[in-house]
């Protein structure tokens, strides 16, 4: 004999959970508008951001995630200098701060000058690979901005190392995307405006972890190496969302800085556009390392008038980077400009206002130099990218981006030496800021200005009319 079951009858615990559920749902509901409404300026934000990489073809081509990373690489880059430049300039006295900055540049700089020319070769022997070898270069940072975050705080000299390797690195990852850029063009966009993008998308970048990198440092000196660990392995999962064409090396071949009589494609087989170029591009660069550590101690000691150490580096600092966007922006505008012209204007507004900055030194000055300084250096390097692409043979244009880029490199080192074994004195630091660029006007200027004339179209023939 079976019992009958019998249907349960819902106790006081029951009714309790049911009429909990319901109280919890009915505020879900009325919680869903107020979480939409916080959700909605991250993704509307986030959705601005993919239009503006990915406009005019950007998107259907690769480039918009190339710029994405490359704004990647620079909110990353900062971190890491923010973190370096609390621990070997402003945690210890002038003096040793100096000492130190020397012995970074030693330990770091000298040794990356050498491996510089070595890097472009390298990575010339893994065309198949340029995704694999951008991912590497974040992952590397990662690691190393992890490792560097033990010692940051002490300083020890274990952190040198680590910031060569990250040094390296970062170059590494210039001449990869130097390389790829050019295969991630949309249909009829030039060459110019594609890397003027992105540059500007990590100058923007740069811009918005700044202050984000100072936070973190109030926490403790090892959080912008934290967050910059967080930002790299990012990157490097970004690195293979890239299109598979960065890959191919089809009908590329390697071009070489000098020939030595043999009939090989070389910067200098080219005309002299790229060569004079490249000589004006050296000297904006080499100033731009001189200024950097010139001007960090010498703000030091001699601070703007009215502000703190500090505030004066963020000043000119911020000077600086609003003139180099403001070069980025205007490249585009310009680009149908001979670029021979843009990069002769660019080296005499420089060194016009090198020489009246040691003239007439004064705190305002020193803010205009570097504002202008940051908008010669942009428009330059843009004119010389885009006479690569006019002068330079497509088999081997990558190959000169990535050697070109090298040299470039070599003289911010060698200004940046220049800067910190100076004498801290104004007038005198202004004054080799207008010898550097005065020898790059010696050496490029009357090239460049020959040059322009003979990359001029010809004029149209005049048709004689019969006057009856």
């Amino acid at each position: 004999m079976t019992a009958a079951r019998s249907s349960p009858v819902p106790g006081p615990l029951s009714r309790t959970a049911r009429s909990v559920g319901r109280a919890l749902s009915s505020a879900g509901q009325r919680l869903h508008p107020v979480g939409r409404a916080l959700h909605r300026p991250f993704t509307g934000t986030a959705r601005g951001i993919r239009r503006a990489t990915h406009a005019h073809g950007a998107g259907e081509s690769g480039l918009g995630k190339l710029i994405e990373l490359h704004a990647v690489n620079g909110a990353g880059d900062v971190m890491i200098t923010v973190a370096l430049a609390s621990t070997v300039f402003f945690a210890v006295p002038t003096d040793e701060a100096r000492g130190r900055v020397a012995l970074y540049l030693a330990i770091t700089m000298a040794p990356f000058a050498l491996l510089a020319p070595v890097i472009g070769p390298l990575l010339d022997h893994i065309p198949h690979g340029r995704r694999a070898a951008m991912a590497g270069a974040m992952a590397t940072r990662a690691l190393l901005a992890l490792t560097m975050s033990g010692a940051v705080a002490t300083g020890g000299l274990e952190l040198y190392p680590a910031a060569l390797g990250v040094l390296v690195a970062s170059k590494a990852y210039g001449v990869v995307r130097s390389a790829v850029v050019p295969r991630l063009l949309p249909p009829r966009f030039a060459l110019v405006k594609a890397n003027s993008r992105v540059t500007l998308a990590g100058l923007v970048a740069t811009g918005i972890a700044g202050p984000i990198a100072f936070g973190l440092q109030q926490i403790g000196p090892a959080w912008p190496l934290y967050g910059a660990c967080a930002i790299f392995a990012a990157g490097t999962f970004l690195a293979f969302t890239l299109p598979h064409k960065v890959d191919s090396a089809k009908g590329e071949h390697k071009a070489h800085m000098l020939t030595h009589g043999e009939r090989k494609p070389s910067l200098r087989t080219v005309g002299p556009s790229v060569l004079h170029g490249l000589q004006a591009n050296a000297a904006h660069r080499m100033l731009s390392g001189f200024l950097i550590f010139f001007l960090a101690f010498l703000l030091r000691v001699h601070p703007l008038e009215g502000q703190s150490a500090a505030a004066s580096l963020v000043m000119v600092g911020v000077a600086a980077g609003v003139g180099n966007a403001c070069g980025t922006a205007i490249g585009a505008w310009v680009r149908h400009r001979p670029p021979e012209v843009i990069v002769a204007a660019g080296l005499l507004l420089a060194l016009t206002a090198a020489v009246l900055t040691a003239v007439f030194f004064s705190p305002v000055m020193v803010a205009v130099l570097g504002a202008v300084a940051g908008l010669t250096q942009a428009l330059s390097k843009l004119a010389l990218d885009a006479m690569i692409q006019r002068d330079v043979p497509e088999a081997v244009r990558t190959s000169a981006f990535a050697r070109a880029e090298t040299l470039l490199q070599m003289a911010w080192v060698a200004g940046g030496a220049i800067g910190i074994a100076l004498p801290l004195n104004g007038v005198l630091g202004m004054s080799v800021a207008a010898a550097i660029l005065a020898t790059g006007a010696v050496l490029a200027l009357r090239g460049l200005v020959v040059a322009s004339r003979r990359s001029l179209p010809p004029p149209r023939p005049v048709r004689a009319v019969r006057v009856r």
